[in-house]
């Protein structure tokens, strides 16, 4: 397929200070692009000159090869912008606002007395702020008077409210709750499956993972990675954004336990900061300098000692999961057929005797404890080893234990497991079913609850979601990991290392009803990967 857009050897610099430096891609028609890096790596400059408002040095952006070259042209080339804030015009209502510049006319055959039909316009503004979810005071508000958030809304309304060939977004979602946030990337998807080309620049790495085709990461302006996104890695992605040479100094970042994003923006604020301490330094006597030089040794001595860390209990968990899988397999092999055996001889021997009257109850006793052991034996190689987990996979495990949990917790359980799941890779399943184990002990042990909710679904084409949830007296508000392990409770601390393990994110918090709700976020590739080597 040919491109759509191109843009060829842009060059832009502000005085003497380069901004974007010889940058080449093309976009093709339904095609979802990402474009992140680091504040100040040339993005919403770049954005700019889609909108036609800076115009570059060198080089050239066009659609359809026809070159971009003011904010006018854009609209006629079909080019749509939802900016990171969006300028609106502060006097109009919002009706007004959503068909700015491409109002809907009324008298279409007399064109230069054609005046705008506020009736159809009311009528399609009001349907796509339905479709957006948005709820205004009124039509006739006016936009001065609305939250960010609802004028951010209102930007993305004006591109529904038109036919764009191509839209470009610049970090909107800064200003966006959650719900929004999904409804923009719901209607990215929705551009694409229309043909529609789509450049989205975020810094947030799980919106750019979760729709695009493309990822472009730009650094000090210059174009630094294109991958494909099936090809590439949350890590390999944040490495190109900081110009890191070895992927394990990465490790240390994606080990928090807070979102990945927020993680990076930290990460990124301390590094700004030591270039400022660096810089103000370096004009100081030589004993500053080599304190500068011990700190950064001794960073790199506890990001070596964490990565190790982190190595090391991947091998342990990967260790003490094979250790399982082969102690169930010797008990069910070999000791649940020994009792099997001696069972049968028992009763062989109760009909060989001559008078079995007299030894009648004895045997009997016996064969029921024998039994009772057969079925003890059972319990304990499901519990190290889910013999379903391997035939019918994760799924029909997490129904068989949550259901025997219920019998002996006498709390209820109920179930949402999406029924298209199918298989996954065994280290993905195991670490599922061993999150829900622990969760499950958490609950009976600690949240004096009588109903619990576990649910299981992909969010996106490359993510999954694990939620537990209970109606118990839930934790109180100074609760942390680091409390909790401190007083001997271990069991949201090994969740939470097993979800950084599988390269996941952990969540924690209470429910306005009660209870307590922890959300495990696990990413997957589409297709299938070789198994990995930890569990």
């Amino acid at each position: 397929m040919e491109s759509l857009v191109r843009c060829l050897n842009v060059s832009k610099h502000f005085g003497t200070l380069p901004v974007l430096q010889d940058l080449s891609f093309d976009l093709r028609s339904g095609e979802v692009v990402g474009l992140t890096g680091l504040s100040g790596a040339g993005k919403s400059v770049l954005v700019r000159m889609f909108a036609g408002l800076e115009a570059p040095n060198s080089g050239a952006i066009s659609l359809d090869d026809t070159p971009v070259t003011s904010s006018g042209q854009v609209h006629a080339l079909g080019i749509a912008v939802i900016h990171q804030h969006p300028a609106l015009v502060e006097h109009l209502d919002v009706s007004e606002t959503i068909f700015l510049g491409h109002e809907v006319g009324g008298l279409r055959r007399l064109s230069w007395l054609n005046t705008p039909n506020q009736r159809a316009m009311d009528n399609s503004a009001s349907h796509i702020l339905a479709q957006l979810g948005v709820s205004v005071p009124s039509l006739r508000e006016r936009v001065g008077n609305l939250s960010g958030e609802d004028r951010q809304m209102l930007a993305i309304a004006q591109v529904l409210a038109r036919s764009p060939r191509l839209v470009v977004v610049d970090e909107p979602t800064t200003l966006l709750r959650y719900e929004y946030q999904q409804t923009l990337l719901e209607l990215i998807r929705t551009w694409q499956s229309q043909g529609v080309a789509v450049l989205f620049s975020s810094q947030n790495l799980d919106h750019l993972f979760a729709v695009t085709d493309r990822i472009l990461v730009l650094r000090h302006g210059r174009l630094v990675l294109a991958v494909d996104t099936d090809a590439t890695s949350r890590e390999s992605v944040v490495s190109a954004q900081i110009g890191a040479s070895d992927q394990q100094h990465l490790t240390p970042m994606i080990w928090a336990l807070d979102s990945y994003h927020r993680a990076r923006e930290q990460a990124e604020t301390l590094r700004q900061q030591r270039r400022v301490l660096e810089h103000d330094l370096a004009a100081q006597d030589t004993l500053n300098r080599q304190l500068i030089a011990q700190l950064a040794e001794q960073v790199t001595s506890l990001d070596r000692a964490n990565t190790a860390l982190q190595d090391a209990q991947r091998r342990l968990l990967s260790e003490r999961e094979q250790e399982r899988k082969a102690l169930a397999r010797e008990l069910h092999d070999q000791v649940i057929q020994d009792l099997v055996s001696l069972n049968y001889a028992i009763d062989e021997l109760r009909a060989d005797i001559a008078d079995p009257e007299d030894s009648h109850d004895t045997i009997i006793e016996l064969r029921d404890s024998i039994r009772g052991l057969v079925t003890a034996v059972r319990d304990i190689c499901g519990v190290l080893r889910p013999p379903t987990i391997d035939s019918l996979g994760v799924g029909a495990a997490i129904q068989s234990f949550s259901s025997e949990w219920s019998s002996r917790s006498g709390i209820a359980v109920s179930l949402e497991i999406e029924e298209s799941l199918g298989r996954l890779p065994d280290a993905i399943e195991i670490s599922i079913f061993r999150m829900i184990q622990e969760g499950l002990s958490n609950v009976r042990k600690h949240a004096q609850a009588s109903a619990v909710q576990i649910s299981l679904k992909s969010t996106s084409q490359r993510s999954l979601l694990l939620t537990i949830a209970d109606n118990g007296r839930g934790l109180t508000d100074d609760t942390n990991l680091a409390a909790l392990a401190a007083a001997g409770h271990y069991g949201l601390l090994g969740i939470s290392e097993r979800v950084a393990l599988v390269k996941g994110r952990f969540r924690l918090h209470q429910q306005t009803r009660g209870g307590v709700m922890l959300e495990v976020e696990i990413p997957h590739a589409r297709v299938e990967d070789d198994e990995d080597e930890f569990f």
